[in-house]
């Protein structure tokens, strides 16, 4: 059976969330006196004001106990987009106020930013969006940290998950959850071992990428847009970060890939990142019962998925 978080949970969560945020920031110096929660879907976004800066404390996790993995990517998070920053490259970077590495506190890890403004008034251009991206993975690839390979499609994530849908049937039938357990024994290989992947595209460069559909993370601030949420940066092909966008936008990135002199999208690559991507949604069924909402959002994506190629394309 399963069950999901009330409204009174989640309400709880919030606040939970935001009192530790608020703690976290005055022991950091900060002033907070009215902290104002910006966004609240897998991640609670709190504006520490009067203070200039933000608080992001994400709270729908697959191991919300694990604080270590998660201040790992965090903090991979706070070194990439400083670095990006000081390339003169458009980020929102960590607030300056506070140290650049995650905090801990009651429970949850975070990080701090500036308060940014937003332009409300514009509207997102996701294909101009994706030409742009081409720019973002050009500025990447001199990064010179260390990422691990695909680490933002989370492979354990994914084995778990699909190990005890069986568990769900309300969030999904029986063919389907067989279908992906069968994708993800032709996929898995690849996204563990980056030295399968290379021998089975041979020649596709992997590099530092953004990790999270950037061309949906682009930030309208009143002062030009800025890219954003680097949560899940990782080292991966460039098809990663256009994933399920479709023709459309992929042939954006390739215009901009032309323009500033870097490989266009593989389509072997997108073949399989479109299928990974479709099974890391199945998987991501399991964070339904502590976000409940978003059920809605994955229904058209499942339903998509049943008319793409198996394992897209590549053979097992």
């Amino acid at each position: 059976m399963t069950t999901f978080l009330t409204p009174q949970q989640r309400a709880g969560r919030t606040c939970a969330a935001v009192d530790a945020a608020v703690a976290a920031g005055r022991e950091l110096g900060l002033t907070v006196t009215d902290p104002t929660v910006l966004h609240d879907v897998f991640s609670v976004v709190v504006h520490l004001a009067p203070s200039p800066v933000v608080a992001r404390i994400p709270t729908v996790l697959p191991h919300p106990e694990d604080l270590v993995a998660l201040a790992r990517r965090q903090q991979d998070e706070l070194d990439v987009t400083r670095w990006l920053a000081d390339q003169g490259i458009p980020v929102i970077a960590p607030s300056p106020l506070v140290p650049h590495k995650p905090v801990q506190r009651d429970g949850y890890s975070m990080t701090f930013w500036p308060f940014v403004p937003e332009d409300r008034d514009k509207e997102p251009d996701y294909v101009a969006n994706a030409e742009s991206v081409a720019d973002l993975h050009a500025a990447m690839r001199a990064y010179p940290g260390r990422l691990e390979f695909l680490s933002a499609a989370d492979p354990q994530f994914i084995a778990e998950s699909l190990a005890r849908l069986d568990q769900h049937p309300t969030l999904i039938g029986a063919a389907e959850l067989d279908r992906a357990r069968r994708e993800w024994r032709i996929l898995e290989p690849l996204v563990r071992s980056r030295t399968a992947f290379e021998a089975r595209f041979p020649g596709v460069d992997l590099q530092p990428i953004h990790g999270d559909s950037p061309p949906a993370n682009i930030f309208s601030a009143v002062d030009g847009d800025r890219y954003a949420d680097f949560e899940l940066v990782t080292l991966g092909p460039i098809e990663w970060d256009l994933a399920a966008l479709g023709p459309e936008h992929n042939a954006a990135y390739n215009r901009g890939a032309r323009r500033n002199g870097t490989r266009p999208l593989n389509e072997e690559v997108l073949g399989f990142v479109n299928a990974l991507g479709m099974v890391r949604v199945v998987a991501t069924l399991t964070l339904v019962p502590q976000l409940p909402e978003l059920l809605e959002y994955l229904k058209p994506a499942l339903d998509h998925w049943q008319t793409m190629p198996f394992a897209g394309g590549v053979n097992g």
